[in-house]
């Protein structure tokens, strides 16, 4: 096979894949289904099974297997009836219970639905029983109440199996029946034929359909919710950026006046005041230092340049690495990477997730100095959002400062500006994420940073 075709062959179930909604409105959905309607549903139809088992005939024929068969399916009732119990107490608590633990709640339920209602159907006309069409209700409110994937085709999977047992249960009944009994009943043993086919074919077809709509519905979802995301973010990007202008625009002006007054003092006095000169020596270099530190405040605030994008958070990684630490250059620090499988895509400004790897990086780089180990790793959370951390074995950051160490203009370096952890700061929560510190002295310092799956972006409050 060609390697083109094996390539296909891998993105393949990419294709069928459909992304877990938002645990908020898959919760929602769960409490919609299940509780609001699924309980209210059981209860009368628990009500009507108490009422016809006590008071119509389940089969038709006076027979022993029949006759245990039906004591059988009354006694799990009872255990049915103890199960549901569990499972309205959790549905009603939902919000107060790990995601995790509803869903399989819901996926319990089903199956044991699935598995009383085989019964039912066993005893109420086995393969011809009008119950199943409740098996093909079964596959649809998984597809409401189940998260889309392995779990959700699995499902209703097993539900369609419980119906082949109705069939099995049939042969098994009908072994156990003389003949000669079934002739003078004028009963015949169901049969295994074109309609059983037919029935399997509409539970897997309703199983695929099911699969399907919801595949092309949660990825409209994501277009949808993706396409809010840019036109938010840009219309933020370019606000911010505006602002961010008229500021630089606002404070440089004064400081080209002061300058050229500067120099046109500088021409005045020429009768050999060394104290004026040096004291204008001295308004030219501030001029000069405060220019690029506004020059500096302008790439901290600049947010209209660019554009918003799906960013591949392991490739802007291994792009920020390989700029902070060349492969052609020889070096002694050790870089040590741990990513995650996979990653949601990263909505924003290309720029703006370089400037906060590269400095985290170059920070790292200067405090181990010539020789050290870095340690980079991402991961990607059960509602998607992203966690990166950026570690040294250096002699991290002494306890006195660590409060302060994201204070524009703040700086331990002999000649740093005090911004480059600020502009860390100022970019991660632009993006509705956040920055933390986790360092002792002699122990290294580790950064970790946090990006909401689905966090519009603010404006710095600082």
């Amino acid at each position: 096979m060609k390697p083109s075709h094996q390539q296909w062959l891998k993105r393949l179930p990419v294709l069928f894949e459909i992304p877990a909604p938002d645990p908020q409105r898959l919760l929602r959905r769960i409490e919609i289904m299940e509780r609001d309607i699924m309980l209210p549903v059981k209860a009368v139809f628990i009500g009507m099974i108490l009422y016809s088992f006590h008071s119509a005939a389940w089969t038709g024929l006076a027979l022993s297997m029949s006759d245990l068969m039906v004591e059988t399916v009354q006694f799990v009732f009872w255990f049915y009836i103890l199960a549901n119990v569990f499972f309205a107490a959790a549905l009603i608590r939902a919000e107060q219970l790990p995601l995790a633990v509803v869903q399989w709640t819901v996926v319990t339920s089903s199956l044991v639905d699935g598995l009383f209602i085989a019964g039912l159907a066993s005893l109420s006309g086995g393969l011809d029983s009008v119950l199943f069409w409740l098996f093909v209700t079964l596959i649809v409110r998984n597809a409401v109440s189940v998260p889309p994937g392995f779990s959700q085709l699995f499902l209703n999977v097993a539900i369609s199996l419980c119906y082949v047992s109705v069939g099995a249960l049939d042969i098994f009944r009908d072994s156990n029946i003389d003949p000669k009994l079934l002739s003078g009943l004028d009963a015949q043993p169901d049969d295994w034929g074109e309609p059983f086919v037919l029935r399997m074919a509409v539970l897997l077809l309703v199983t695929g359909g099911c699969y399907g709509a919801q595949l092309l519905l949660e990825r409209q979802q994501i277009a949808v919710e993706e396409a809010g995301e840019f036109a938010a973010r840009e219309t933020q990007l370019r606000s911010a950026g505006r602002l961010a202008a008229e500021f630089a625009h606002q404070i440089k002006n004064p400081l080209t006046v002061i300058n050229n007054a500067a120099f046109s003092l500088q021409r005045s006095l020429r009768d050999g005041k060394a104290n004026a000169s040096q004291q204008i020596e001295i308004i030219q270099e501030e001029v000069a230092r405060a220019d690029r530190v506004i020059t500096q405040i302008t790439g901290y605030a600049q947010l209209s340049e660019g554009r918003v994008e799906k960013l591949d958070v392991v490739a802007e990684i291994d792009r920020a690495i390989a700029q902070v630490f060349p492969p052609a250059v020889p070096t002694q620090i050790k870089i040590h990477s741990e990513y995650a499988a996979h990653f949601p895509p990263l909505l924003m400004q290309r720029g703006h997730l370089s400037e906060i790897l590269v400095n985290l990086l170059q920070n790292a780089h200067e405090a181990l100095g010539q020789k050290g180990n870095v340690f980079v790793a991402a991961d990607c959370t059960r509602d998607y959002s992203i966690e990166i951390s950026v570690r040294d074995d250096g002699p991290g950051v002494p306890p006195d400062k660590t409060g302060r160490i994201f204070e524009a203009y703040y700086t331990t370096k002999e000649k740093g500006t005090g911004l480059g952890l600020a502009i860390v700061k100022h970019n991660v929560e632009l993006y509705g994420g956040t920055v933390h510190l986790e360092s002792k002295s002699g122990q290294g310092a580790k950064f970790l940073l946090f990006f909401p799956a689905k966090a519009l972006m603010k404006l710095s409050q600082t």
